[in-house]
């Protein structure tokens, strides 16, 4: 089994190298894990930090947005054939140890597996007040557009088997892409399944939804996306 880890990083100067090197000592069963970050046109000297420690990077020519740059993953990931693909923060939020987790739901059957920090107290990272009451609010919104209740449906740490590495290939939103594509996969007929995880602090940069007016535009934005994708798709999986 090939894993891939698609790394998205934004001016991720001084956090990248620490990622990628947990994820080196990362371990599955039956299996290799590798890893691709994708540099998007990062203003800092995350570039150059690459190249000088000789880390698997794409170097997108321009900011194209957290989903520009996932997406490219997943072009890489279907290019090289690979049967699972794990998107992985830059910034040090994600545990590597729980890609064993991630991997052993996509070999039970299930087409897409989200790391929660929701679904149990796992996770010792608590969000801010505003951030949870979004999120809940958007679970609450996809339940109620599909039928099923996810509990961090804003988490980037998710696992995606074969036919959802194409699918998201093909077509993946620019902004905010974690909301809306759960509507698609779930509107489509395919198996999502939410595991516990623990998340840390992110160890640098800063939040793209660091002030009111930001966060108050995305839960506009997300919102109408996620009820268009739940009256434009239609179920496609037999």
């Amino acid at each position: 089994m090939k894993v891939l880890m698609i790394i998205p990083a934004y001016n991720e100067e001084q956090s990248i190298v620490s990622t990628v090197s947990s994820l080196k000592k990362a371990k599955i069963k039956n299996g290799t894990i590798d890893y691709i970050v994708i540099n998007d046109g990062s203003s800092d000297r995350t570039r150059e930090v690459c190249e000088r420690e000789h880390i698997n990077v794409i170097n997108l020519p321009m900011n194209l947005g957290i989903g520009g740059a996932v997406q490219t993953g997943y072009k890489y990931a279907l290019r090289h054939q690979y049967d699972i693909a794990i998107q992985f923060d830059g910034d040090g939020q994600h545990d590597a140890n729980y890609i064993p987790n991630l991997v052993q739901e996509i070999e039970k059957g299930n087409d897409i597996v989200i790391g929660s920090r929701y679904v149990s107290k796992l996770s010792e990272f608590r969000s801010t007040f505003l951030r949870r009451l979004g999120s809940s609010f958007l679970s609450r919104l996809i339940q109620i557009c599909t039928g099923r209740r996810i509990y961090d449906p804003t988490s980037g740490f998710r696992a995606a088997n074969k036919e959802i590495i194409a699918l998201f290939a093909e077509d993946y939103p620019i902004d905010y892409p974690e909301p809306d594509t759960i509507v698609t996969v779930l509107k489509s007929g395919y198996q999502v399944a939410e595991i516990p995880v623990k998340m840390k602090e992110r160890t640098s940069g800063k939040s793209s939804l660091s002030s009111p007016v930001k966060a108050s535009f995305y839960m506009v934005k997300v919102s109408a996306s996620i009820v268009v994708s739940a009256l434009s798709h239609k179920r496609r999986k037999k």
